[in-house]
């Protein structure tokens, strides 16, 4: 018996504080000032002496939990620290019904424009959550062109809007060996649109020149997005919402926000964590140094937490928030959560009721050697012509 009275004693010490700790994060992540004892004691530990906080404050910061900004100072979570807490989170995850959340309504969405659908969702989880948000998505077939625009840029270079039937916005750059008018681009817009709906006629008054020019661009497109659609080597990727990070405190200094603007930009990072994300099949988070390897940063000033969605209960992509250390965890964990389980119903739903299909990269399939839907054969929409 006497040799238990030290371990149970030991257990009980560490027990208050993690709790102490826990205490101290949660207190932080809603102010986001430094903590002190006597702050502590009035949040919910009046049963423990100022003086006995602060020797635990003392323990935690030797084992590099806590540090402390100035001698006099109250203490703030380190990187260690909100890894312990948002792994407490994690273990803690409350399920609220999907069809009370705010976004039920995505669970019910019925819609053909799948990409645009995703993009739309993926904007409504950087608003609601104020962080950078980004989605890995699978490659959806039966897609098609429906329309264009060009733009000219210079009297050589001509940007061309292409917009699919999923709702999906592609731009190229075509050039053009002399300069075109206002009204020979007009002509020529309306000659790619005619080719790619079939859809009215000719447009009246197309000289021979411009003719030429337009079956050119219409040949150059085609041959572009067929090739594009056939080598699918690597997930979509959907990024918006990198101005939410403004309304954090944490990324008012130029060199944090430089940071986190860093990874955010790396579409190739991004994909990593996605893909390892989806990879385990669950919730992951990324805090601090654990960054490192995914940026061209020495020291990321950000985290990242990302959850899988489904198709038909298979993983097949994944979404993700990038925000300061300092953000709400349990709160991020539960919304991302509701937010995977409603997208992957409206997903779902959607490719059934409008026969859908997908595959995953090539890439992709190499690794994971699955076998995925083939390609779709080629449509009337997807006519190149030579004259």
């Amino acid at each position: 018996m006497r040799a238990l009275k030290p371990v149970i004693k030991k257990s009980n010490k560490q027990d208050r504080e993690r709790k102490v700790l826990l205490g101290l994060i949660e207190h932080f992540l809603k102010t986001g000032k430094p903590v002190g004892s006597n702050t502590l004691k009035e949040c919910g530990f009046k049963d423990l002496s100022s003086a006995t906080i602060r020797n635990y404050f003392t323990n935690l910061e030797g084992d590099g939990y806590l540090q402390q900004q100035h001698t006099s100072g109250g203490r703030v979570p380190t990187d260690k620290a909100y890894r312990l807490y948002a792994e407490h989170c994690y273990n803690n995850i409350s399920h609220t019904p999907r069809e009370s959340t705010v976004f039920s309504n995505l669970r019910t969405c019925e819609t053909r424009e799948i990409t645009a659908f995703l993009q739309s969702a993926t904007e409504k989880l950087a608003n609601i959550t104020q962080c950078a948000a980004f989605m890995s998505a699978p490659r959806f077939d039966q897609d098609f062109i429906i329309g264009s625009k060009l733009v000219a840029i210079d009297h050589s270079r001509y940007l061309c809007v292409l917009i699919t039937d999923f709702g999906e916005v592609l731009t190229e750059i075509l050039h053009s060996s002399h300069k075109l008018s206002n009204l020979s681009l007009n002509r020529i817009e309306e000659y790619c649109q005619w080719r790619i709906t079939g859809i009215g006629g000719k447009p009246e008054h197309l000289t021979k020149d411009e003719e030429e020019v337009a079956l050119g661009f219409h040949n150059e497109l085609m041959v572009r997005y067929i090739v594009n659609y056939s080598n699918f080597t690597i997930q979509e990727i959907y990024r918006t919402g990198f101005s939410q990070l403004l309304h954090y405190p944490e990324f008012q200094e130029a060199s944090f926000l430089a940071n986190s603007l860093a990874l955010f930009e790396n579409t190739h990072g991004m994909r990593l964590l996605l893909k390892e994300c989806r990879s385990l099949d669950t919730l992951k988070y990324w805090i601090g140094d654990d960054l490192i390897a995914y940026s061209t940063y020495a020291q990321p000033n950000c985290s990242v937490v990302a959850i899988p969605y489904h198709v038909n209960k298979q993983t097949v992509g994944a979404v993700g928030l990038l925000g300061p250390t300092r953000m709400p965890y349990n709160q991020l964990f539960e919304i991302l959560n509701n937010f995977s389980e409603n997208i992957s119903e409206a997903l779902t739903n959607n490719l059934y009721k409008y026969k859908i299909t997908m595959r995953q990269p090539k890439y992709d399939e190499l690794d994971n050697k699955k076998q995925h839907v083939p390609l779709i054969t080629p449509t009337s929409h997807l006519q190149i012509e030579n004259k």
